[in-house]
This record gives structure tokens, sequence and C-alpha cells, in this order.
């Protein structure tokens, strides 16, 4: 094979990973699968949640952030990412960006609806790939007045 075809054999697969560390956002969040979620970072990672739940560095900041903050506050959640858009700046680095809809029940009982854009930098290290930072960019984060959750009877 030539290297060229390799290279292009290397994006496929690196693609494919990258789009299941997205995935296993959602479901190790959703699920309240804790190892999988924590499985998609590397240990130096940054995650920029923003206002109102801050910044939070490493897997220490992603225990406190997930089950101090967000399993607390989230009865049960659904997130829908869409549009995973992936370039690489070089064979061990990639940005990404998709965005995500979320739906869910707040602790409080109140249904709520989130809309944003994850921005992601990818890295390849020792041949895995994981996110080392995703910024979130909120475009909503509203209730569903007079809407109840639940599932069917």
């Amino acid at each position: 094979m030539t290297d060229a075809l390799l290279q292009r054999i290397d994006r496929l697969e690196s693609r494919f990973a990258m789009l299941d560390l997205v995935s296993d956002y959602c479901h190790g969040f959703d699920k309240r699968d804790f190892d999988r979620f924590l499985a998609i970072w590397w240990e130096d990672c940054v995650w920029e949640i923003g206002p109102p739940f801050g910044t939070f560095h490493g897997h220490a900041g992603i225990n406190e952030a997930v089950k101090d903050i967000l399993w607390p506050a989230w009865f049960q959640s659904t997130h829908c990412t869409t549009n995973l858009r992936i370039d690489f700046s070089s064979d061990d680095h990639a940005g990404g960006v998709c965005d995500v809809d979320c739906i869910g029940t707040t602790s409080d009982g109140q249904a709520q609806t989130v809309a944003a854009t994850y921005t992601d930098t990818f890295e390849r290290r020792d041949g895995v790939w994981k996110i080392a930072r995703r910024h979130v960019k909120m475009h909503h984060f509203s209730p569903l007045v007079g809407i109840k959750l639940e599932a069917p009877q």
C-alpha cells in the first residue's frame, strides 16, 4: 500500500474513533455509566461547560462536574449530537464541532430543553483517541412549562 492510502485509512479509522467518543459522551452521561463517560477524556483534559456550571480540569474535575453537580441536577436526560465535523491538524491532533440537543427532567421535576455546540480538541496518544478539551457554547437552556416527560404507559 502507498503512504497516501495508509493515511486515508488511518483518517477513516480515526474519524470513527472520534464519532464513538462523541456518542459515548451521550450514552455515558444519560445512562449514568460513569466509567464509559470518563473513558473518553484524557487525564489532563479541560471541560468548559460555561455558565451556570463552570470549567473542570482533569479526571477529578470530570468526577466533580458529573457526580456532584450535573447528575444531582438532572433526574434524567437524553442527549442527541449531530453534524459532527472533524478537521485534522496532524496525524494525532484534530478539532471537532457538533451540535447537541438535550431534553430531560431536572431534579425538581421541571422538563427542560438545552441546545448547544460542542467544540472539541481530540488527541491520539499511544494509538488511542480521546478528548483533550471540550468547549460548550449554550444556545438555550429553557424550561418546557406544562410538559411532563414520562415513559409511555
